[in-house]
C-alpha cells in the first residue's frame, strides 16, 4: 500500500484541520505515511500533495530534508549504530562490525527475512552512554557485543513490545475534538513585510 488507506486519510484530514494552512501539516502527515508502510513511497507523497494543495515536489522537498523519513523499504527493525567520535573511542566501530557478522549484512542492507536493516550513522546525541544505537529510533545504551546479540534475539522472539515496527513514531495517538480546536486561522499579510520595509532605502527628498 502506498497511498493512504481510507482510515488514515480520515486521520490525515483530522491532522490538517489543526493547522492554519494545510501544508503546515506535512511533517506529521509524512510520519503517518511512514507508520502505515514503514517508508515514504512516491505514490504516498502524491496523495499528501493532493490533500494539502501543493505539488509532489514540495512534499519531496520536505521529506528529503529530514533523515528520519525513509524513501525505500526497510526491515521491521532499523538498527542505527553510532560510529561518531564518542562512540568510536569506546568501541562503536567494533560494535558495528559485530552487528554485520551477527545479521549477515552490511550497513544499508536488510536481512533476507525482512526483520532487520542495519545502518552506520552519525552522532545520535547520547555521547555519555557510548557505544549506543537506536532501534526504530529507540535508544539502547552502553552495548557490548553480547548485549547486541541479546537485543537481536529478543526482537526476533517478540520480547521487546516497547519497540514498535519501523515508522511508528508514538504509541499514543492524539485526537482533538473539532470544538476544542483554537486559533486555526491563517495569518493575513498585507503590504510589505516589516523586515523588508525596514531595509528599503529611504526615498530621496523632493528637490
Amino acid at each position: 500500500m502506498s497511498r493512504l488507506s481510507t482510515e488514515n486519510e480520515a486521520l490525515a484530514r483530522e491532522i490538517i484541520a489543526r493547522y492554519p494552512r494545510p501544508k503546515s501539516a506535512l511533517i506529521p502527515l509524512l510520519h503517518l505515511v511512514q507508520e502505515q508502510d514503514g517508508y515514504v513511497a512516491d505514490d504516498a507523497m502524491e496523495h499528501l500533495a493532493e490533500l494539502v494543495g501543493v505539488t509532489p515536489a514540495e512534499v519531496l522537498g520536505t521529506c528529503s530534508f529530514y533523515e528520519m523519513f525513509i524513501r525505500h523499504p526497510v526491515g521491521k527493525y532499523k538498527i542505527d549504530v553510532c560510529t561518531n567520535l564518542s562512540c568510536q573511542l569506546v568501541g562503536g566501530e567494533e560494535l558495528l562490525h559485530h552487528a554485520e557478522q551477527k545479521l549477515g549484512i552490511r550497513p544499508g542492507g536488510t536481512t533476507e527475512d525482512g526483520m532487520f536493516t542495519l545502518e552506520d550513522v552519525e552522532c545520535i546525541a547520547a555521547c555519555t552512554e557510548a557505544p549506543c544505537l537506536q532501534v526504530n529510533y529507540r535508544y539502547e545504551y552502553k552495548l557490548s557485543n553480547e548485549d547486541f546479540d541479546q537485543l537481536v534475539d529478543e526482537l526476533r522472539q517478540g520480547d521487546r513490545p516497547e519497540i514498535p515496527n519501523h515508522g511508528t513514531l508514538g504509541l499514543v495517538r492524539q485526537h482533538i475534538a473539532p470544538d476544542r480546536l483554537a486559533g486555526i486561522a491563517a495569518p493575513e499579510v498585507t503590504g510589505t513585510p516589516a523586515w523588508f520595509a525596514s531595509r528599503q532605502p529611504e526615498p530621496e527628498a523632493a528637490k
